[in-house]
Protein backbone atom coordinates (compact mmCIF):
# COMPACT_ATOMS: atom_id res chain seq x y z
CA UNK A 1 0.00 0.00 0.00
CA UNK A 2 1.35 3.41 -0.91
CA UNK A 3 0.19 6.97 -0.46
CA UNK A 4 0.17 9.27 -3.48
CA UNK A 5 -0.97 12.72 -4.45
CA UNK A 6 0.01 16.26 -3.52
CA UNK A 7 -1.09 18.59 -0.77
CA UNK A 8 -3.60 17.15 1.65
CA UNK A 9 -5.55 15.10 -0.89
CA UNK A 10 -4.33 11.52 -0.52
CA UNK A 11 -4.84 8.44 -2.63
CA UNK A 12 -3.98 4.87 -1.68
CA UNK A 13 -3.14 2.05 -4.03
CA UNK A 14 -3.35 -1.47 -2.62
CA UNK A 15 -1.05 -3.81 -4.52
CA UNK A 16 -1.75 -7.09 -2.75
CA UNK A 17 -4.76 -8.72 -4.42
CA UNK A 18 -5.30 -11.40 -1.80
CA UNK A 19 -6.15 -10.41 1.76
CA UNK A 20 -7.07 -13.16 4.21
CA UNK A 21 -8.44 -15.19 1.31
CA UNK A 22 -10.66 -12.38 -0.02
CA UNK A 23 -9.56 -12.29 -3.66
CA UNK A 24 -12.80 -12.68 -5.58
CA UNK A 25 -13.35 -8.94 -5.81
CA UNK A 26 -9.85 -7.52 -5.67
CA UNK A 27 -7.81 -9.33 -8.31
CA UNK A 28 -6.83 -6.08 -9.97
CA UNK A 29 -5.11 -3.06 -8.49
CA UNK A 30 -7.52 -0.75 -6.72
CA UNK A 31 -7.24 2.94 -6.04
CA UNK A 32 -9.23 4.70 -3.35
CA UNK A 33 -9.58 8.47 -3.50
CA UNK A 34 -9.73 9.57 0.11
CA UNK A 35 -11.32 12.68 1.59
CA UNK A 36 -9.40 15.92 1.83
CA UNK A 37 -7.62 16.06 5.18
CA UNK A 38 -8.27 19.79 5.43
CA UNK A 39 -11.92 18.93 6.06
CA UNK A 40 -11.01 16.93 9.17
CA UNK A 41 -10.84 18.27 12.68
CA UNK A 42 -7.48 18.20 14.50
CA UNK A 43 -8.22 15.09 16.52
CA UNK A 44 -9.24 13.04 13.51
CA UNK A 45 -6.37 14.41 11.44
CA UNK A 46 -3.88 13.31 14.10
CA UNK A 47 -5.31 9.82 14.32
CA UNK A 48 -5.28 9.50 10.54
CA UNK A 49 -1.59 10.38 10.55
CA UNK A 50 -1.05 7.77 13.25
CA UNK A 51 -2.50 5.13 10.98
CA UNK A 52 -0.35 6.30 8.08
CA UNK A 53 2.78 6.20 10.23
CA UNK A 54 2.48 2.41 10.45
CA UNK A 55 1.87 1.81 6.74
CA UNK A 56 5.11 0.90 4.96
CA UNK A 57 5.47 1.70 1.28
CA UNK A 58 7.07 -1.68 0.70
CA UNK A 59 4.11 -4.07 0.62
CA UNK A 60 6.39 -6.98 1.50
CA UNK A 61 7.09 -5.38 4.87
CA UNK A 62 3.46 -4.50 5.55
CA UNK A 63 1.64 -7.08 7.64
CA UNK A 64 -1.44 -8.61 6.07
CA UNK A 65 -3.49 -7.68 9.12
CA UNK A 66 -2.66 -3.99 8.77
CA UNK A 67 -3.65 -3.94 5.10
CA UNK A 68 -6.83 -5.85 5.91
CA UNK A 69 -7.54 -3.40 8.75
CA UNK A 70 -7.25 -0.41 6.41
CA UNK A 71 -8.90 -1.82 3.33
CA UNK A 72 -11.94 -3.44 4.92
CA UNK A 73 -12.54 -1.17 7.93
CA UNK A 74 -11.05 2.27 7.35
CA UNK A 75 -11.71 2.70 3.63
CA UNK A 76 -15.48 2.03 3.85
CA UNK A 77 -15.78 4.60 6.64
CA UNK A 78 -13.90 7.14 4.57
CA UNK A 79 -16.12 6.51 1.58
CA UNK A 80 -19.28 6.76 3.68
CA UNK A 81 -18.44 10.28 4.79
CA UNK A 82 -18.69 9.37 8.49
CA UNK A 83 -14.95 9.49 9.13
CA UNK A 84 -15.08 12.09 11.91
CA UNK A 85 -17.84 10.31 13.78
CA UNK A 86 -16.63 6.73 13.45
CA UNK A 87 -12.87 6.75 13.12
CA UNK A 88 -11.53 8.28 16.30
CA UNK A 89 -8.71 7.45 18.68
CA UNK A 90 -10.84 5.31 20.98
CA UNK A 91 -12.01 3.13 18.12
CA UNK A 92 -8.52 2.59 16.77
CA UNK A 93 -7.19 1.86 20.26
CA UNK A 94 -9.89 -0.71 21.03
CA UNK A 95 -9.45 -2.42 17.68
CA UNK A 96 -5.71 -2.75 18.12
CA UNK A 97 -6.22 -3.77 21.75
CA UNK A 98 -8.34 -6.74 20.72
CA UNK A 99 -5.72 -7.84 18.20
CA UNK A 100 -2.91 -7.72 20.76
CA UNK A 101 -4.89 -9.30 23.60
CA UNK A 102 -5.36 -12.46 21.57
CA UNK A 103 -1.57 -12.83 21.30
CA UNK A 104 -0.57 -12.04 24.88
CA UNK A 105 -1.88 -15.24 26.51
CA UNK A 106 -2.49 -13.33 29.71
CA UNK A 107 1.04 -12.00 30.08
CA UNK A 108 1.49 -8.78 32.01
CA UNK A 109 2.64 -5.52 30.44
CA UNK A 110 5.21 -3.53 32.41
CA UNK A 111 5.68 0.12 31.50
CA UNK A 112 9.12 1.49 32.39
CA UNK A 113 10.54 4.97 32.00
CA UNK A 114 11.56 8.12 33.80
CA UNK A 115 9.28 9.87 36.26
CA UNK A 116 6.77 12.03 34.45
CA UNK A 117 6.82 9.91 31.30
CA UNK A 118 3.10 9.15 31.60
CA UNK A 119 3.31 5.50 32.65
CA UNK A 120 0.28 5.71 34.93
CA UNK A 121 -1.92 7.69 32.54
CA UNK A 122 -1.02 5.56 29.52
CA UNK A 123 -1.17 2.38 31.58
CA UNK A 124 -4.77 2.97 32.61
CA UNK A 125 -5.82 3.56 29.01
CA UNK A 126 -3.85 0.53 27.87
CA UNK A 127 -5.44 -1.72 30.49
CA UNK A 128 -8.91 -0.78 29.31
CA UNK A 129 -8.08 -1.54 25.68
CA UNK A 130 -6.72 -4.96 26.66
CA UNK A 131 -9.45 -5.69 29.24
CA UNK A 132 -6.64 -5.99 31.78
CA UNK A 133 -6.37 -4.79 35.37
CA UNK A 134 -4.12 -1.82 36.10
CA UNK A 135 -1.62 -1.44 38.93
CA UNK A 136 0.87 1.27 39.76
CA UNK A 137 3.79 -0.26 41.66
CA UNK A 138 4.21 2.89 43.77
CA UNK A 139 0.55 2.79 44.78
CA UNK A 140 0.91 -0.92 45.51
CA UNK A 141 3.80 -0.18 47.88
CA UNK A 142 1.84 2.58 49.60
CA UNK A 143 -1.13 0.27 50.17
CA UNK A 144 1.13 -2.47 51.51
CA UNK A 145 2.60 0.08 53.92
CA UNK A 146 -0.79 1.04 55.27
CA UNK A 147 -1.10 4.24 53.28
CA UNK A 148 2.39 5.59 53.92
CA UNK A 149 3.35 7.65 50.88
CA UNK A 150 6.44 6.99 48.78
CA UNK A 151 7.75 10.40 49.81
CA UNK A 152 7.40 9.45 53.48
CA UNK A 153 9.10 6.11 52.91
CA UNK A 154 12.04 7.90 51.31
CA UNK A 155 12.20 10.37 54.17
CA UNK A 156 11.98 7.76 56.92
CA UNK A 157 13.99 4.88 55.49
CA UNK A 158 15.81 6.21 52.45
CA UNK A 159 15.78 5.04 48.86
CA UNK A 160 17.26 1.61 49.62
CA UNK A 161 14.33 0.69 51.87
CA UNK A 162 11.84 1.85 49.26
CA UNK A 163 13.58 -0.24 46.59
CA UNK A 164 13.17 -3.33 48.75
CA UNK A 165 9.44 -2.68 49.04
CA UNK A 166 9.29 -2.02 45.30
CA UNK A 167 10.90 -5.36 44.50
CA UNK A 168 8.47 -7.14 46.81
CA UNK A 169 5.60 -5.40 45.03
CA UNK A 170 6.84 -6.42 41.57
CA UNK A 171 7.27 -10.00 42.75
CA UNK A 172 3.66 -10.17 43.94
CA UNK A 173 2.33 -8.42 40.84
CA UNK A 174 4.17 -10.87 38.59
CA UNK A 175 2.11 -13.69 40.09
CA UNK A 176 -1.15 -12.11 38.93
CA UNK A 177 -1.78 -12.36 35.16
CA UNK A 178 -3.56 -9.95 32.82
CA UNK A 179 -2.26 -6.73 34.30
CA UNK A 180 -0.72 -3.53 33.03
CA UNK A 181 1.82 -2.37 35.60
CA UNK A 182 3.23 1.16 35.73
CA UNK A 183 6.60 0.80 37.44
CA UNK A 184 8.59 3.40 39.33
CA UNK A 185 11.23 5.25 37.34
CA UNK A 186 14.08 3.53 39.18
CA UNK A 187 12.66 0.01 39.15
CA UNK A 188 14.92 -0.91 36.24
CA UNK A 189 18.16 -0.45 38.20
CA UNK A 190 17.76 -3.62 40.27
CA UNK A 191 18.47 -6.80 38.26
CA UNK A 192 16.12 -8.83 40.44
CA UNK A 193 13.22 -6.68 39.27
CA UNK A 194 13.88 -7.74 35.68
CA UNK A 195 13.47 -11.37 36.77
CA UNK A 196 9.85 -10.60 37.58
CA UNK A 197 9.17 -8.19 34.73
CA UNK A 198 10.62 -10.60 32.15
CA UNK A 199 7.72 -12.92 32.89
CA UNK A 200 5.66 -10.40 30.95
CA UNK A 201 6.50 -7.80 28.31
CA UNK A 202 8.33 -4.59 29.16
CA UNK A 203 7.78 -1.34 27.24
CA UNK A 204 9.99 1.73 27.64
CA UNK A 205 8.27 5.11 27.27
CA UNK A 206 11.13 7.22 25.94
CA UNK A 207 10.37 10.89 26.56
CA UNK A 208 12.91 13.73 26.04
CA UNK A 209 14.26 15.16 29.30
CA UNK A 210 13.19 18.68 28.39
CA UNK A 211 9.58 17.55 28.05
CA UNK A 212 9.78 15.63 31.34
CA UNK A 213 11.20 18.66 33.15
CA UNK A 214 8.50 20.94 31.76
CA UNK A 215 5.76 18.53 32.75
CA UNK A 216 7.13 18.02 36.27
CA UNK A 217 7.78 21.72 36.82
CA UNK A 218 4.18 22.47 35.87
CA UNK A 219 2.73 20.21 38.57
CA UNK A 220 5.45 20.61 41.21
CA UNK A 221 7.99 18.26 42.78
CA UNK A 222 6.35 17.64 46.17
CA UNK A 223 5.49 14.05 45.27
CA UNK A 224 8.87 13.38 43.65
CA UNK A 225 11.29 12.50 46.48
CA UNK A 226 14.29 12.38 44.14
CA UNK A 227 13.51 15.87 42.85
CA UNK A 228 12.10 17.66 45.86
CA UNK A 229 14.69 20.23 46.88
CA UNK A 230 14.26 23.29 49.07
CA UNK A 231 15.15 25.97 46.57
CA UNK A 232 15.82 26.66 42.91
CA UNK A 233 13.90 27.07 39.69
CA UNK A 234 11.52 24.11 39.28
CA UNK A 235 12.36 23.46 35.63
CA UNK A 236 16.14 23.77 36.06
CA UNK A 237 16.40 21.54 39.11
CA UNK A 238 14.08 18.98 37.53
CA UNK A 239 16.05 18.91 34.29
CA UNK A 240 19.46 18.62 35.96
CA UNK A 241 18.32 15.86 38.31
CA UNK A 242 16.62 14.00 35.48
CA UNK A 243 19.82 14.26 33.45
CA UNK A 244 21.79 12.62 36.27
CA UNK A 245 19.22 9.87 36.73
CA UNK A 246 19.00 9.26 33.00
CA UNK A 247 22.74 8.63 32.75
CA UNK A 248 22.44 5.97 35.45
CA UNK A 249 19.37 4.30 33.99
CA UNK A 250 19.66 4.59 30.21
CA UNK A 251 21.34 1.22 29.75
CA UNK A 252 18.72 -0.44 31.94
CA UNK A 253 15.85 1.11 29.99
CA UNK A 254 17.41 -0.25 26.81
CA UNK A 255 16.73 -3.77 28.12
CA UNK A 256 13.00 -3.32 27.58
CA UNK A 257 11.34 -5.61 25.05
CA UNK A 258 9.83 -2.67 23.17
CA UNK A 259 10.36 1.08 23.07
CA UNK A 260 7.95 3.90 22.29
CA UNK A 261 9.95 6.97 21.33
CA UNK A 262 7.84 10.09 21.65
CA UNK A 263 10.29 11.98 19.44
CA UNK A 264 9.76 9.46 16.65
CA UNK A 265 6.03 9.44 17.19
CA UNK A 266 5.83 13.25 17.17
CA UNK A 267 7.76 13.34 13.90
CA UNK A 268 5.39 10.84 12.28
CA UNK A 269 2.45 12.96 13.40
CA UNK A 270 4.18 16.21 12.32
CA UNK A 271 3.96 17.62 15.85
CA UNK A 272 6.63 20.00 17.09
CA UNK A 273 6.14 19.28 20.81
CA UNK A 274 5.98 15.72 22.16
CA UNK A 275 3.69 16.96 24.94
CA UNK A 276 1.03 17.53 22.28
CA UNK A 277 0.74 13.78 21.72
CA UNK A 278 -2.40 12.48 23.41
CA UNK A 279 -2.22 9.59 25.92
CA UNK A 280 -4.58 7.60 23.67
CA UNK A 281 -2.17 7.98 20.76
CA UNK A 282 0.75 6.88 22.94
CA UNK A 283 -1.22 3.88 24.22
CA UNK A 284 -2.03 2.90 20.64
CA UNK A 285 1.66 3.12 19.74
CA UNK A 286 2.48 0.91 22.74
CA UNK A 287 0.14 -1.73 21.32
CA UNK A 288 1.75 -1.41 17.88
CA UNK A 289 5.22 -1.94 19.36
CA UNK A 290 4.06 -4.88 21.49
CA UNK A 291 2.55 -6.47 18.41
CA UNK A 292 5.81 -5.94 16.52
CA UNK A 293 7.79 -7.49 19.38
CA UNK A 294 5.51 -10.54 19.46
CA UNK A 295 5.70 -10.93 15.70
CA UNK A 296 9.49 -10.60 15.58
CA UNK A 297 9.95 -13.09 18.39
CA UNK A 298 7.18 -15.47 17.27
CA UNK A 299 5.72 -15.44 20.76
Amino acid sequence: MEAMGGGSALQFRVKQPKLFGFNHKYKKEHSLQLINLNDLNLKTHTNFKLLLSHCHKDSQNQSCSDIFFFFFFVAPILQSGNFGASFDGDWLLKTKGKEVTSCLNGRNIYLVGMMGSGKTTVGKILSESLSYLFNDSDDYVEEAMGGTSVAQIFKQGGESIFREYETEALQKLSMMPRQVVATGGGAVIRPINWRYMRQGITVFLDVPLDALARRIAAVGTDTRPLLHFDSGDAYTKAFMRLLTLSKKRSEAYANADATVSLLTLAASLQLEDVLDITPITIATEVLVQIEKYLRDNNR
